[in-house]
């Protein structure tokens, strides 16, 4: 069974997934686990590393996988280092390419600054806040 975040919830920070994670929400920050999939209302701004990455919705960052997916409505503004790749029409990819047998071995291309690093702001140090309609959740982590 997959971790779903839903499309009415906005992390910033890091995700690690051990098993599968479907995102529809906005992860600002780098997300990584074994089976991801940016669904159709997914937004990240960072880069996404996995073993399967199927894209529908936008990335803003750089792709690291072993199998990478861009569906119809996909939009991926950065690099892509992958063993196999798909892309389907209509889907939206402004990048460098790249195939390696072993992608996630490799230092990875600099991923794309967030929203906060692009108003001037710094990482606080503080945990990292999870925002889903009304409420505000905290995870106790740091964000990097």
């Amino acid at each position: 069974m997959a971790s779903i975040i839903c499309n009415d919830m906005v992390i910033k920070g890091s995700i690690i997934a051990e098993g599968a994670l479907h995102i529809d929400g906005t992860v600002e920050g780098d997300v990584s686990g074994s089976d991801i999939t940016i669904g159709p209302e997914g937004k990240i701004v960072g880069e996404v590393k996995g073993e399967a990455v199927k894209v529908k919705g936008e990335i803003r960052g750089s792709i690291r996988a072993v199998r990478v997916e861009l569906e119809t409505g996909a939009k991926v503004d950065g690099d892509i280092l992958h063993s196999s790749l798909s892309i389907q029409p209509n889907a939206i990819f402004e990048g460098q390419v790249k195939h390696d047998q072993d992608p996630l071995r490799k230092s990875a291309p600099k991923p794309a600054r967030s929203a906060s690093s692009e108003n001037g702001s710094k990482s606080s140090g503080q945990p990292t806040s999870i925002a889903s309609g009304n409420r505000s959740f905290s995870t106790g982590h740091t964000a990097s």
